[in-house]
């Protein structure tokens, strides 16, 4: 098993940009990427620091690009509003956006992953804020590019958007619960010959009362048949729906066991 990187311990956010003439913009890992990813993906004027508060852990050398386990967890910033994750070097760098809503700002899924790459987990905070946690992931690479298995086999059409799920209860000193789904889908990023992009666009989960739980935005670059880890800091009440769609339309709509 690999061995885990987690962001540097508790520091005091950085504002980006701070060195004079730093063409990173004050990036801690060096990416001549990030100042533009950061036009890109921010609106113009937005303030963004660099926070270790935000932990960000993930493998230091990715075994299978096509699956990179990375989980974050914002909760050290208080509320937070969104949740936006990045990888500079791949071809599509947007890999998920997340809107906690009654979740913990925290997440444990797998993407795609190209090359060699920082990793990035931007939370918006009540103030507006942009604050950025950060990891850097070693890869051969290739992650983005090769068509996945059940694309490989031709298997996925047999099970397409089937959702599997548990809710883990607190134990009798805790509160909080752990909520894991999983989603049946090839999640092609399109950069495959002869395979137009074909993803998941939509996840949204409610309570037994429609109430919404959380909001999450998956991209191309998150991984096959894709399985995402929600907290919360107290059980929801069940049964959970899970409803949704992706970019051809075909709906996503079933109940999570308790």
């Amino acid at each position: 098993m690999s061995n885990l990187l987690a962001s540097p311990s508790l520091a005091a956010p950085v504002e980006l940009g701070t060195v004079k003439n730093d063409m990173t913009d004050g990036d801690p890992l060096g990416s001549m990427q990030w100042p533009d990813m950061k036009a890109q993906f921010f609106e113009a004027g937005a303030k963004t620091v660099f926070d270790s508060r935000i932990k960000v852990t993930v493998p230091l050398f990715a075994e299978d690009a096509m699956n990179v386990p990375v989980s974050f967890d914002a909760s050290a910033i208080g509320p937070v509003k969104k949740i936006v994750v990045l990888v500079d070097r791949n071809p599509i760098r947007k890999v998920l956006e997340f809107i906690p809503e009654k979740a913990k700002p925290a997440l444990n899924f797998r993407f795609k992953l190209e090359q060699a790459s920082p990793i990035r987990v931007a939370a918006l905070n009540e103030a507006n804020v942009w604050h950025v946690g950060y990891a850097f992931i070693e890869a051969a690479g290739g992650g983005c590019t090769v068509p996945g298995a059940t694309r490989a086999d031709g298997s996925w059409p047999q099970t397409l958007n089937k959702v599997a799920g548990k809710m883990f209860d607190a134990n009798r000193l805790r509160e909080d619960a752990r909520l894991r789904v999983q989603v049946s889908h090839p999640m092609d990023t399109g950069l495959v010959a002869g395979v137009p992009a074909f993803y998941i666009e939509e996840m949204i989960l409610q309570d037994k009362n429609k109430q919404v739980l959380a909001r999450l935005y998956p991209f191309e670059p998150v991984s096959e048949n894709p399985l995402f880890s929600f907290d919360f800091d107290k059980k929801p009440a069940g049964p959970i729906s899970l409803v949704g769609r992706d970019n051809n339309g075909n709906r996503i709509n079933a109940k999570v066991t308790q």
